[in-house]
């Protein structure tokens, strides 16, 4: 049964530095330039821990590194090469993150933890610890709502929080929640049922208060009853400049490709690199072919991987609508510009 209790936010500091005894303490923190960024807390009380805005990166890049050494290589005097494997790391402790990019790593581990698991993947993932901070307040882009991610989540998590104002109402959702609980039960005292009346309603309110609506659903069953006009592919891709930039922020996007870089003669590192579908390189043949159409082809495949593809196999959107392609997209060929343009009466073609 799930547990309930609150933790007080003057406690909040003194949680924090036992939670950082027990792996790697991953939090939102505020940085000099005024970004919100989940990043490595190596001394609670030397960070401004953030808890109001959404971090702009999500817990992949932590989780699933942009560049990872999968290898260490030497090449012996008759040419063979002999290979070392990396595999190390201390517990991920993740604090405050939130429901959409929990959702995120949840799908991530269909990805990288079916058979054959990811090594490197699942040592991270195993020893984790997840914090969820549920959110009271919708970004301005956010569209969790219509992905069935948030604002609040009912599983995954180990403890998810909701701000009270003076307190969090904190929920166990696993067993590694509870034994938290337990491990430090000084900073928590069981909820009352006002406690869990105010949760409720900040809830309820949370999910009113949403400035998007995504129809997610309705852009999957436009592309499954076959009424998408191929011409729609060319009239957003114009606006796609191929920076990539969208799956680089995206907690679920998790393409990658793999390079051996010499350091030295004789040694060298076989290195793991987030790729995306929508650079032009990214289906390039050697001589040069492409035989992708980067006007159109690109972006059909990002999005019919997440609306629809997805949807088919695992019966969710491959999208969690944290917003933040919406956020960095400078060209407006982002997800949500694009079910918008699918949904539209005004322009669905062929009507």
């Amino acid at each position: 049964m799930t547990g309930r209790y609150i933790l007080y936010k003057d406690h909040l500091r003194g949680f924090l530095r036992k939670l950082g005894r027990m792996g790697s303490l991953i939090a939102p923190v505020s940085t000099l330039q005024g970004d919100v960024l989940l990043q490595e807390v190596d001394s609670v009380d030397s960070f401004d821990i953030e808890l109001s805005t959404q971090p702009q990166n999500s817990p992949k890049a932590i989780i699933f590194p942009q560049y990872e050494v999968l290898f260490e290589y030497t090449i012996d005097k008759d040419g063979r090469y002999r290979f070392k494997e990396r595999i190390h790391g201390d517990p991920l402790i993740f604090f405050a993150i939130r429901p959409c990019d929990l959702s995120a790593i949840l799908y991530l581990d269909v990805k990288f933890l079916q058979r054959p698991r990811d090594p490197y993947y699942l040592k991270r993932r195993a020893d984790s610890v997840m914090i969820v901070l549920g959110c009271n307040d919708p970004g301005e882009n956010c569209f969790c709502n219509s992905t069935g991610t948030g604002p609040f989540l009912q599983f995954g998590y180990d403890l998810q929080l909701t701000d009270l104002g003076d307190r969090f109402f904190v929920e166990t959702g696993r067993v590694k929640g509870e034994e938290i609980v337990s491990r430090w039960p000084q900073f928590f005292r069981p909820a009352t049922q006002e406690d869990v009346r105010q949760q409720y309603q900040k809830s309820l309110e949370a999910r009113t208060s949403f400035k998007r609506t995504v129809h997610v659903e309705a852009a999957f069953r436009i592309m499954e009853q076959g009424r998408l006009d191929e011409r729609i592919w060319k009239d957003i891709a114009i606006r796609c400049h191929g920076c990539g930039g969208c799956a680089y922020v995206c907690p679920t996007c998790a393409c990658f490709t793999i390079e051996d870089r010499p350091r030295d003669k004789g040694i060298g590192e076989r290195v793991r690199m987030w790729d995306a579908c929508t650079h032009h390189g990214f289906t390039r043949l050697a001589g040069g072919v492409n035989p992708v159409d980067v006007m159109s082809d690109v972006l059909r495949q990002r999005f019919m991987h997440k609306l629809f593809y997805d949807y088919k196999r695992f019966g969710r959107p491959g999208c969690v609508g944290c917003g933040r392609c919406v956020d960095i997209c400078f060209g407006g060929a982002d997800i949500v510009s694009f079910v918008s343009t699918l949904v539209s009466t005004e322009v669905v073609y062929g009507t």
